[in-house]
């Protein structure tokens, strides 16, 4: 998979212990790469991290993103050659409660990502996550692209639009002069096992379902295109490969994916928050809900989705599942690890989370996508 690009690469992934972060680190390990994962902490009690056991497999480094000497130390000693940068505040609400570690940590965190990538002479390529709520959401129905305008209301937003610009700036004053190769990805309301965020809708409701309790939701109407955790990781994945091979580009020469890419779930996969539950609710038995309007100073976007087709047209991606495919395959995660002792559950959870996995490549393989193949 992936051109082979990984087996035996150094790659070097911020945000590790997180839920998207994990996964990729997890990923990553199947096809043979050597990782750092450089984190603060590991967020969440349980944890996708500590459930697949990685710290094991992997150089654990604790350091602060927000702190430049820490990110320095990390490149310095582990020299990776790929970087892919997740480590954020990744919270809408939590950002209006703080304000101030949001823009340092996504914004200050991203620049000091880039400026070890630029001063590191081992690093050839690297990917920055950033999000979808970085563009300037007018409510539209169709999806925003790539070009469209950066910025939003609330700090979080503000926050992700900002770290774009900073990328923008850094791959047209050091990156397009060099043979190094990096692009930012913007994708948002990835769902997926594993995920036990604090205020996000589907931990809200495994942690409510698993305490025999109704799980609070503020909008039910709102709409996401909901999308498999493993769908933007394969399009990152796929767009490091890209950015590494790329690389061996004389330096001067402007790289063909040095740009910004959505990955989202297709167009039929915009369902609203009372839609998830309801279908969350198939498989895990039991499972109900409430509304409550509480902190409606924290606004909250209610209609946003994304254009893919530059990912389509470029990197020849698409997404694979469908969404009653993924709110399937989310579930059962959670019922694997919920269902047993905690010595079953992470066996059982450990087996699930490879299987679903293999599946996925599975069924990408059998739609054609290159990256697959």
């Amino acid at each position: 998979m992936f051109d082979n690009i990984y087996k035996g690469r150094r790659v070097l992934v911020t945000g590790h212990t997180g839920f998207k972060g994990s996964w990729i680190t997890l990923w990553l390990l199947e096809l043979g790469a050597k990782i750092c994962g450089f984190s603060d902490d590991i967020p969440t009690d349980p944890a996708n991290f500590v459930i697949q056991g990685l710290e094991k497999r992997i150089a654990h480094v604790k350091g602060d993103i927000r702190n430049f000497n820490d990110v320095q130390s990390a490149f310095n000693r582990f020299r990776p050659e790929i970087v892919f940068h997740l480590a954020a505040q990744s919270l809408v609400r939590k950002s209006y409660d703080s304000p101030l570690q949001t823009f340092i940590t996504n914004t200050t965190g991203t620049l000091n990502v880039l400026e070890a990538i630029r001063l590191s002479p081992d690093v050839k390529a690297g990917v920055i996550i950033t999000s979808d709520k970085c563009y300037h959401n007018s409510e539209w129905t169709w999806g925003y692209r790539e070009n469209d305008t950066l910025g939003g209301d609330d700090p979080y937003s503000a926050s992700k639009g900002c770290a774009e610009l900073v990328i923008k700036s850094y791959n047209a004053s050091y990156f397009s002069v060099s043979n190094k190769r990096v692009a930012s990805t913007r994708a948002g309301n990835v769902i997926g096992g594993g995920d036990w965020a604090e205020d996000r809708i589907i931990p809200d409701l495994v942690r409510a379902w698993s305490d025999n309790k109704p799980v609070v939701i503020r909008n039910p109407d709102a709409t996401r295109p909901w999308q498999h955790v493993f769908e933007p990781l394969s399009g990152y994945l796929w767009l490091g490969a890209k950015l590494m091979a790329d690389s061996s580009d004389s330096p001067g020469s402007h790289g063909k994916y040095q740009e910004a890419f959505n990955f989202g779930p297709l167009s039929d996969s915009v369902y609203t928050v009372r839609s998830v539950l309801d279908n969350m609710a198939q498989y895990l038995k039991g499972a109900s809900w409430k509304v409550e309007n509480t902190d409606n100073f924290k606004k909250e976007s209610s209609l946003l989705k994304l254009c893919c087709d530059k990912a389509l047209h470029k990197l020849k991606w698409h997404s694979v599942l469908s969404f009653d495919e993924t709110i399937e395959m989310t579930a059962k995660w959670y019922e694997a690890y919920y269902n047993k002792s905690l010595d079953q559950a992470l066996n059982r959870t450990r087996k699930i989370s490879l299987d679903q996995l293999k599946a996925y490549v599975a069924k990408a393989q059998s739609k054609g996508l290159e990256w697959s193949k």
